[in-house]
């Protein structure tokens, strides 16, 4: 928590780590977490007028938020628009689709908004269907998807085949408003537009309590500092640690593991990303890859065994990326690096209200750029007192998942079972 990996992203950020030291004695809103949602939904409530302090732990992006691949994808990793529908209703569940088909978006328009230099490329995203039903349920769930007035279609194989190089797959859902950006560097300057307004961004700062304290809350940090602050929003992602530990235990953690390879040549380039787009397949054991702004090729995977899985990992994923992409020489990682995702069990966002004007919210599910932006924008709404019932994520009890520590052996044992499923449709 109190150091950052060595990550591609550490070793190209343009923008400098910023923190402020002195703590304020009190504030409108204190942010518990310094990622990607904290900073968005820090960002809202100064631009209403609110004041704010951002306290993270660790270091500004050592957790997900630094630690990801820059996906930048505007829809769920494992539920169609029927499913959300099903889960909250049609009102409801509409709002939130809108939210989250937005969730791109607003991403790049803070970009804009703010100068932020970041890589920023909204090229579209790809999720390519391995088998048949795959491709079935694709383009069924482009169509639900243009139905709410989204630019999503659904490739052939041919034109699937144009856009990776790869002749594995039955097509693809072309979703024209994802994208990727260098994640460090979005979120230094989401700080950066946060400190400009007039907020604080304080590292090394964990919160350990929240108390009540008359109208308001009192926060004490393991240092020993202390803050008032009249609301509180909750952003820990998968974090366990202090006040964050009961929400972080709602979650399933998982251990993503990324590599960054040595620039791929110009006609690979050409070949697996004619217009500069990411892949994300829908293998249960998913297959991944993008380019940064140097072409070097991202990917990423997850381990059945943790034992050793740092290096071994590394090579696998490049392994992977060499057979599946075809590639003409074998490639190796220049950087493997590794974070931690919150899968909700219904995979779904969630908002919780911890106390009165206290709120916290989990659950990006693999999607954690876009939906990050969104989750921020709402619990900012929540701080400023926006009605609960009209928030389009909706208020969820908060229930600690059951041996919650033994997670990650179950979701080893999924990965074993998603490798042979692959396997079998194959």
């Amino acid at each position: 928590m109190n150091h950052t990996q060595d990550t591609l992203w550490t070793r190209t950020a343009r923008l400098p780590a910023e923190s402020d030291t002195a703590l304020p004695q009190a504030v409108d809103v204190a942010i518990i977490g310094g990622g990607f949602t904290g900073m968005t939904a820090a960002r809202e409530l100064l631009i209403a007028g609110r004041s704010v302090a951002v306290l993270e732990a660790g270091k500004i992006g050592a957790g997900a938020s630094g630690m990801n691949a820059g996906f930048v994808v505007p829809n769920f990793a494992k539920a169609d628009p029927n499913a959300v529908r099903a889960k909250l209703g049609t009102e409801r569940g509409n709002a939130l689709l809108r939210l989250v088909g937005d969730g791109a978006n607003a991403v790049f328009r803070t970009i804009e908004e703010d100068g932020i230099s970041c890589d920023a490329r909204q090229t579209g995203w790809l999720n390519p269907a391995y088998g048949a039903a795959s491709a079935e349920m694709l383009k069924a769930r482009a169509a639900l998807w243009r139905e709410l007035g989204r630019p999503v279609s659904f490739l052939d194989a041919d034109q699937t085949h144009q856009q990776t190089g790869m002749d594995i797959y039955a097509g693809a859902l072309l979703d024209e408003e994802g994208g990727t950006i260098h994640p460090l560097d979005y979120l230094r300057g989401l700080g950066q537009s946060v400190r400009r307004r007039g907020g604080t961004v304080h590292e090394g700062q964990c919160v350990e309590k929240v108390i009540r304290d008359g109208a308001g809350w009192r926060l004490t940090m393991r240092s020993g500092a202390t803050l008032t602050a009249a609301k509180v929003l909750l952003c820990t992602n998968a974090f366990t640690i202090g006040a964050a530990s009961r929400m972080g235990r709602s979650a399933v953690p998982l251990r993503v593991y990324q590599i960054a390879t040595t620039p791929a040549d110009p006609a690979t380039v050409k070949r697996i990303a004619p217009d500069g787009r990411p892949v994300g397949d829908t293998r249960q054991n998913l297959f991944t890859y993008r380019l940064d702004r140097d072409n070097r090729l991202i990917s990423g995977g997850m381990a059945a065994i943790p034992f050793g899985a740092f290096d071994r990992l590394g090579r696998a994923v490049a392994d992977r990326l060499s057979k599946e992409l075809d590639l003409p020489q074998a490639v190796t990682p220049e950087v493997v690096w590794t974070g931690v995702a919150a899968m909700t069990p219904d995979f779904l966002p969630r908002l919780h209200q911890l106390g009165e004007g206290w709120f916290g919210g989990i659950g990006c599910n693999g999607r954690g750029i876009a939906m990050t932006a969104q989750l921020g924008r709402v619990l900012a709404h929540a701080a400023l007192g926006e009605s609960l019932d009209h928030l389009p994520i909706p208020v969820r009890p908060l229930r600690p998942l059951p041996f919650h520590q033994f997670t990650p052996i179950v979701a080893s044992a999924a990965l074993i079972q998603a490798r042979l499923k692959d396997k079998l449709a194959k």
